[in-house]
C-alpha cells in the first residue's frame, strides 16, 4: 500500500536520492525543488566543511541537503512537535551524527546556537525560512527574525540566507549584514546577506 505521505529527495551529494519524508503541508511549506536547487547552485562548493544553522527546519531537507554536499555539521531548530519528530527521523536516515536537532522557539535557540560557535574557527552559513504569515500570531514573525539577525555578534559567519515571501520588503542592512542579492521563485523568494564591506 502506498503511503500517501508528502516527501522529497535530496537533489545531489553523497544522500543523492535519498527520500525525506515532509511535516503536514498545513503546519510547514516545504522549500520547492527549484528554489532548493538555486540556493545550491549559488552556494556550490562553499557549503563544503561549513556548519549549517538551519532555522525553522520543518523536515531539515536544506540542512541535510546541504551535509549531502559537503557541509561539516548542521543545527535544526523547530517549534512545532509533528514537524520536530518527522526532522529527528530524517536525521537518523542521513547522517545522525552530523545532526544536532533541538526543538524550542528559534529566536531562543538560534542565537544561543550561533553564540556557543562565536569562537569556532569553522566557517556558518545560518537558514532562516519563517512560516508565511499565514498563521494566527505569524504577523511579526518576519520582524523577529530580521532582528535576530541584526543582533548576531559572530564573525565566523559565511553568509545568511532567508527565504521569505516574494512580496516582503527586505532591509538592505541588518546589523554586520548588507543584502548582496534576491532570487525570486513565483510566491517565495530567497535574499542573501554578507557582511558590510567597510
Amino acid at each position: 500500500m502506498k503511503s500517501n505521505k508528502p516527501t522529497t529527495k535530496i537533489i545531489a551529494g553523497k544522500y543523492k536520492g535519498k527520500t525525506l519524508e515532509l511535516p503536514s503541508l498545513d503546519v510547514t511549506r516545504s522549500s520547492k525543488a527549484r528554489l532548493k536547487e538555486s540556493l545550491f547552485n549559488v552556494l556550490q562548493f562553499d557549503i563544503i566543511d561549513k556548519i549549517f544553522i538551519e532555522s525553522f527546519a520543518g523536515s531539515g531537507s536544506i540542512g541535510l541537503e546541504a551535509l549531502s554536499r559537503g557541509a561539516k555539521r548542521a543545527y535544526f531548530v523547530e517549534l512545532d512537535r509533528g514537524s520536530y519528530k518527522i526532522l529527528t527521523k530524517n536525521c537518523q536516515l542521513v547522517e545522525p551524527q552530523s545532526c544536532q536537532t533541538m526543538l524550542g522557539d528559534t529566536f531562543i535557540q538560534t542565537p544561543s546556537i550561533l553564540n556557543s560557535l562565536k569562537n569556532s574557527t569553522d566557517e556558518l552559513v545560518l537558514y532562516v525560512d519563517p512560516p508565511f504569515d499565514y498563521r494566527e500570531g505569524m504577523e511579526e514573525i518576519y520582524e523577529k527574525s530580521f532582528k535576530m539577525i541584526e543582533e548576531i555578534e559572530n564573525d565566523n559567519i559565511f553568509i545568511i540566507i532567508v527565504e521569505h515571501v516574494s512580496t516582503l520588503e527586505i532591509p538592505e542592512v541588518l546589523g554586520k549584514f548588507s543584502l548582496e542579492k534576491t532570487k525570486k521563485f513565483g510566491k517565495s523568494s530567497l535574499s542573501y546577506f554578507t557582511y558590510t564591506q567597510e
